[in-house]
């Protein structure tokens, strides 16, 4: 029975999205220390995490067909659908993948925004240095006072952009 099959390819793909929860940790890493000479290195290895994943869905789903015909089911059968029809043990293996899939997805789709978030703000804080750097910068006169020109404010620039 392909059961075997079916289950070493739902554990490489929980390996894959652990790593890839991994390599999003990194990404944010990367964001939050402002490092931004090493974001395009970890935004690139997510993507080939990723695809690694893709690669490996398609995999699990010929394979699971082939499971789901012999266990006569209509071909892509969930999870649930699989653990049902699936003699045990594999019923509670199947359903014990489909658990930690979603505990890892939701894990996953939190990190993903949390990234999406950091980056937004990082782009919104640089495009407003940018703007401010048009403007004349404050000066002093002789006797010490503030001369503002052009109208203009001092600017904190934060130095990590």
């Amino acid at each position: 029975m392909g059961l075997a099959e079916v289950s070493g390819i739902l554990w490489k793909e929980r390996e894959l999205m652990e790593l890839l929860l991994f390599k999003l940790e990194e990404e944010q890493l990367v964001l939050a220390a402002g490092r931004t000479r090493w974001l395009a290195h970890a935004t690139r290895e997510v993507e080939f995490v990723m695809e690694q994943i893709r690669t490996t869905e398609v995999l699990r789903a010929a394979e699971v067909d082939a499971v789901a015909a012999e266990l006569e089911l209509e071909p892509g059968p969930s999870l649930n659908a699989l653990a049902a029809a699936a003699p045990e043990p594999w019923g509670e293996l199947m359903r014990g993948h489909r658990d930690a899939f979603l505990t890892l997805t939701a894990e996953i789709q939190n990190l993903a925004d949390a990234n999406r978030d950091l980056l937004a703000s990082g782009a919104r804080a640089l495009r407003e240095t940018l703007l401010g750097l048009d403007n004349p910068l404050d000066t002093y006169t002789a006797d010490g006072r503030n001369h503002a020109a052009g109208g203009s404010r001092a600017h904190f620039v934060d130095e990590a952009l």
